[in-house]
């Protein structure tokens, strides 16, 4: 898919350092936490979009409005782990927990993006972490190429609803496109991407060093037509420190936060006044992935630096919470 170039609104004080693999070294410096990037961020799912089906079944006539008439109490909600790595082991990352999807470079993924995706040396989990490298190299007839690993816990860790929350220090770099997200585990009823959702938990560019990006995609709102909702906030020290990411799934809204700080909410209701399946897709099962992009319409934008190269992206534990309260609306 042809994808229409970025565009940067940043207010007036704030200025965000554009190229080079330093950080908090730069001549140009975050001064203003309301930084606003252009929501547009996006990230093709599926190269080639599920057909929609609703396979004839009889549909109550408010089956498809979504995201109301839910009661729960937030403040006093109870989470309990359900699903966990913690990354004590060493070795390929657990296999009982994840798996990963692998391809080749520029054609072989949404975005143009120049990694090739591998199984078996870009991951790997040692003295607590995990970590996915993403490096150039050659490949066997001896041309230059960029590997990543992108893992995911589809068909492992499905959920409907919770608490999911990822501490996580991020790669730097210009091209560098680290993302911690969710895709949903079933497209046959919505459809292919963006209908059937996505939800970006953290997304990094590296040529807005510093700037942590949180979106949510669907069939109304997303990068594609330039619609999506989220935010953008400068984070400090993101590829120096750890730093908890954290998503609040609801039935009717998404929190996201940041070391426990709430930095955007989606709530259809907001938009639009009925909410249905284009707006609200998030009611099925999704599943977990974590990755290191290279270039592509969006980490690529202001091109790529790989004398930054290799680089990477530790991760400290990944804790999956839900709610009884919650998950009993679900049914």
């Amino acid at each position: 898919m042809k994808k229409k170039a970025k565009t940067l609104l940043i207010t007036s004080a704030a200025v965000i350092a554009l190229t080079g693999c330093s950080t908090g070294t730069s001549k140009k410096s975050v001064t203003n936490s309301n930084v606003n990037v252009d929501d547009s961020a996006f990230r093709v799912a599926n190269k080639s979009p599920d057909a929609y089906e609703d396979y004839g079944e009889t549909k109550p006539d408010d089956y498809y409005i979504k995201a109301t008439g839910f009661e729960y109490d937030y403040d006093n909600l109870k989470y309990d782990l359900v699903w966990s790595d913690e990354f004590d082991y060493d070795g390929l990352p657990d296999e009982k927990k994840w798996t990963y999807d692998v391809g080749t470079g520029k054609w072989g993924w949404g975005n143009n993006e120049l990694q090739r995706y591998t199984d078996d040396s870009n991951a790997w989990v040692k003295d607590g972490n995990l970590t996915i490298e993403l490096r150039k190299e050659k490949d066997s007839g001896g041309q230059d190429i960029y590997t990543s690993a992108r893992l995911k816990t589809k068909g492992i860790g499905d959920w409907l609803y919770g608490k999911f929350e990822i501490r996580a220090k991020l790669p730097k770099g210009k091209g560098t496109w680290p993302a911690i997200w969710m895709l949903p585990s079933d497209t046959r009823e919505y459809g292919g991407w963006p209908a059937s959702g996505e939800i970006d938990i953290m997304e990094h560019v590296g040529y807005l060093q510093g700037v942590v990006h949180f979106n949510a995609h669907n069939k109304d709102f997303n990068g594609m037509n330039g619609m999506n909702k989220g935010r953008s906030k400068p984070i400090k020290g993101v590829s120096d420190d750890f730093h908890t990411y954290t998503l609040e799934w609801l039935p009717d809204k998404l929190i996201y936060s940041v070391d426990g700080e709430e930095t955007f909410t989606y709530d259809p209701h907001e938009y639009v006044d009925e909410v249905k399946m284009d707006q609200w897709p998030y009611d099925k099962p999704f599943h977990l992935l974590i990755n290191i992009a290279y270039g592509g319409s969006w980490g690529g934008a202001a091109g790529v630096d790989d004398s930054c190269l290799p680089q990477q992206m530790q991760v400290d534990y990944v804790r999956v919470y839900q709610s009884d309260e919650i998950s009993a609306l679900a049914k």
